[in-house]
């Protein structure tokens, strides 16, 4: 049976259902085709047989009677009793010609058969097929005793037949597929709940349970996938903790290697500030042209300090507890304004409230936000970035969220966020904080970084409008 790909279970379970229905009255109407077949035979041989006896016995009488003028064969007597519709009965010489025949009429009344099913009717069966008795006497044969139906009798009986259980199937099975149907609806009815619960795990909602259901195959399937959310809930909890201690020996990591850079690093480099300055004054009274090498150990040290500057200024950030997430991000724009000097051009927007934000999610908004600026300077070639940070509640005291958004004007090939560790890193953050993350480039040019974090936000505060 040919069903199409994609289609309804309980459509294909009832089209099966319909096909095994179908099957079976066809094994029903074959019985009953070939039992009448067999009774058919069965009748036509004992009627060969009758006439045999009956042939065979006024042959004996008219030898008994020694009348030869009698009239054999004789057959009104087996005829009368044994004669129905379609029913032949002869008698064949040893020459093989009939000498006599009765051949009773067919009904009137009976539809034809369609010529398809004679044709394959007369294939199996071979309806005109003859019965054969021979006539003896005095132990010798003297002829035949035949008799057949008539084949179009017997195919018209057969359709006749094979129409009535036909009509039973046309009226009995459409009302087994809708019974099949609305019944399969019901008992598949939970996998409505079955597929609503995987998309919900799908969307990250990993709360989600299935209800125990009454067939034992849903409700197995409803214990796995309970249990696989609860596994998966658990996994992901233990995973986002343990991010979240790994970005915190990262962070501790990272203020360590600013202490060391700055106490002796910074130290150096002062020390040589100081030496240049010292040879330079020797270098006036005693041997000016040293003056030029003098000058240049000094910038060259001061380049290096700047530079030290910046890079203990990505490694330690100012202390976003004690400033705040909204006043870090406005100085962080304002270092990335000074030290680009207009090109790119950074601007911030932020809306509503952040003085309540937990110190984990203000860090960790504060180094994606560091890390995506970064990327923009170093491979966008924007001229110019927007920052914007959003706090959307709720309801007082109900889960709200931080929406964060950066958008430039940069070459959609050198994206602000590529693929390799900026990404891979702002994604374990943001997983670990239970928020989502996404980026697109847009045509004909810029990116878009999407993050949002759910939080606990603080009601009854104003909103805060302000660009750096």
């Amino acid at each position: 049976m040919w069903i199409w790909s994609g289609s309804d279970l309980k459509l294909r379970l009832t089209l099966r259902v319909a096909l095994v229905t179908a099957l079976c009255f066809a094994a029903i109407a074959g019985y009953f085709l070939i039992d009448s077949d067999r009774a058919v035979r069965a009748r036509i041989a004992a009627v060969a047989d009758v006439a045999a006896k009956t042939l065979e016995l006024q042959q004996s009488k008219i030898q008994w009677l020694n009348n030869p003028r009698s009239e054999f064969p004789d057959l009104d007597s087996v005829a009368g009793s044994v004669m129905a519709p379609g029913l032949c009965l002869a008698f064949r010489s040893t020459s093989g010609e009939i000498s006599q025949r009765f051949c009773g009429g067919a009904q009137t009344d009976a539809a034809a058969p369609p010529q398809a099913f004679a044709t394959l009717y007369r294939r199996l069966f071979d309806p005109g097929r003859e019965a054969v008795r021979p006539v003896l006497s005095r132990g010798q044969a003297i002829g035949e005793a035949v008799a057949w139906v008539d084949p179009a009798v017997l195919t018209a009986e057969a359709w006749h037949d094979a129409g009535r259980l036909m009509a039973a199937l046309m009226i009995a099975l459409p009302l087994l597929c809708a019974l099949v149907y609305a019944a399969l609806a019901r008992a598949l009815r939970p996998t409505r709940l079955i597929r609503d619960g995987l998309e919900r795990i799908a969307t990250g909602d990993l709360a989600a349970r299935l209800p125990p259901f009454d067939l034992a195959e849903l409700s197995a399937i409803g214990d796995v996938f309970n249990q696989l959310a609860e596994r998966l809930a658990t996994t992901l909890s233990e995973r986002n903790a343990l991010t979240q201690k790994l970005i915190l020996v990262q962070d501790e990591e990272r203020r360590h290697l600013a202490r060391e850079l700055h106490d002796e690093f910074g130290q150096s480099l002062a020390a040589i500030r100081a030496l240049a300055a010292s040879a330079r004054l020797t270098a006036v009274q005693d041997c000016p042209p040293l003056l030029a090498e003098c000058d240049g150990i000094a910038r060259t040290a001061t380049d290096m300090m700047e530079t030290l500057r910046g890079a203990l200024f990505r490694l330690r950030p100012p202390d976003v507890d004690e400033l705040g997430l909204a006043a870090s991000l406005e100085g962080l724009i304002a270092g990335w304004n000074g030290r680009s000097r207009g090109t790119p051009r950074f601007e911030i927007v932020m809306a509503g409230s952040f003085e309540h934000i937990p110190t984990s999610v203000s860090a960790n908004l504060y180094r994606i936000v560091q890390e995506a600026l970064t990327n923009v300077a170093k491979h966008a070639g924007a001229t110019r970035v927007t920052l914007r940070l959003q706090m959307r509640e709720a309801s007082p005291g109900d889960a709200g969220e931080i929406a964060l958004a950066i958008d430039d004007d940069g070459r959609p090939g050198d994206s602000p966020v590529k693929s390799g560790m900026g990404l891979l890193g702002m994604r374990e953050r943001v997983a670990a904080l239970g928020g989502r993350l996404s980026f697109e480039t847009r045509q004909p040019d810029g990116s878009a970084l999407r993050v949002t974090v759910p939080i606990v936000a603080s009601p009854g505060v104003a909103r805060i409008e302000c660009t750096a």
